[in-house]
């Protein structure tokens, strides 16, 4: 009797833990995937597994995970922004472009204070992240349709400003950021953290990260509920445009260039990130906690390769394998939500 009352609690426990199993397959596979690779390098590299090998990983995804800050914000509203490399690389070649120039950078460029060089760079970053904002909400573009217009125009910016050339200073303080480092940490990394530590806070403790949730949870809802939903969606717009700055700011400095194109790799990147971590594309479900784990499992994966020296168009193949496998448990994770809804 003791026997089958045990049975059955634990056919209860199982049933049980299964359904949230399923719930939470969105949230437990990039960890699973992050565990799995990290394992696999370690074993294959004894190089992999150290401490200098994990500041390289970190400093390699800071730049994307900068600009990822603000597009995990666009995608918890459900919806997308195809601009923010092309956004990345006109912010960088713009504070290059208000800096003194060496004379052999043959670029007709107007040297401004390094501060005033570093707002306007900004200044144009949110300019452009307000044209798609407009469009997103005035006109009523589709933000998909809306950013890919967007990013052929900051190319166009891009190419008049450099014109096919080089520029290499940038102002002082977006050196140090962008290439310096402290008490052997890169100010980068630093950067890098302080703006996901900022947003996981803004999403998670303030009324504007609630609305964002509500945006991508449940449009309708919160339209009668009385939210603006339009000025959410202009807002997070803005924000990526001006993560995305930044972004491309610390870039060139930590490139050492600044130059048309060299952002291009950088849009498929921080979708990735944000994707591959567990950032529901449907909205409302996901955070800055998920894109730092797709950050990592991205890292690792490139990091890893290269340790093991792969081909590096098989490179190219495994990260999209990986990518459409987040795209498929993200798809099934919401026909779970709305089964169970039903």
């Amino acid at each position: 009797m003791a026997s089958s009352e045990t049975a059955a609690a634990a056919g209860q426990r199982t049933r049980g833990l299964a359904p949230f199993l399923r719930s939470q397959m969105r949230n437990i596979a990039p960890f699973l995937t992050l565990i799995c690779l990290s394992a696999f390098f370690a074993f294959a590299s004894p190089s992999f597994a150290t401490i200098d090998n994990l500041g390289n990983i970190l400093t390699q995804v800071s730049v994307t995970g900068i600009i990822a800050v603000g597009l995990t914000f666009v995608i918890l509203c459900a919806e997308i922004d195809l601009s923010i490399a092309s956004i990345a690389n006109v912010t960088g070649i713009a504070v290059a472009y208000f800096t003194l120039q060496e004379s052999y950078v043959n670029i007709a460029n107007i040297p401004l204070p390094g501060v005033v060089a570093i707002l306007l760079s900004i200044l144009l970053c949110a300019a452009l992240g307000l044209v798609n904002a407009l469009g997103l909400t005035v006109i009523g573009i589709p933000s998909f349709i809306m950013t890919l217009a967007m990013m052929q125009i900051a190319a166009g910016i891009s190419a008049l400003l450099v014109r096919g050339q080089i520029a290499y200073k940038v102002p002082g303080l977006v050196t140090t950021l962008g290439s310096g480092s402290i008490g052997g940490i890169p100010w980068i990394v630093i950067v890098a953290a302080v703006m996901l530590l900022g947003g996981h806070l803004v999403l998670t403790y303030t009324r504007f990260g609630r609305y964002v949730y509500m945006v991508g949870g449940n449009r309708e809802a919160a339209e009668y509920s009385g939210l603006n939903v339009k000025l959410i969606l202009g807002s997070v717009m803005i924000i990526s445009a001006v993560c995305s700055g930044i972004g491309g700011m610390l870039g060139v400095a930590h490139f050492g260039s600044a130059q048309q194109n060299e952002f291009d790799t950088y849009l498929l990147d921080s979708i990735a990130a944000v994707v591959v971590g567990g950032t529901s594309l449907f909205g409302g479900r996901g955070g800055i906690g998920n894109t730092i784990v797709g950050l990592f499992v991205l890292g690792v994966l490139n990091n890893g390769l290269d340790h093991v020296n792969i081909d590096s168009f098989l490179k190219i193949l495994i990260r999209g394998v990986i990518l459409l496998v987040a795209l498929i448990i993200n798809v099934y994770a919401q026909r779970l939500r709305e089964k169970a809804a039903d």
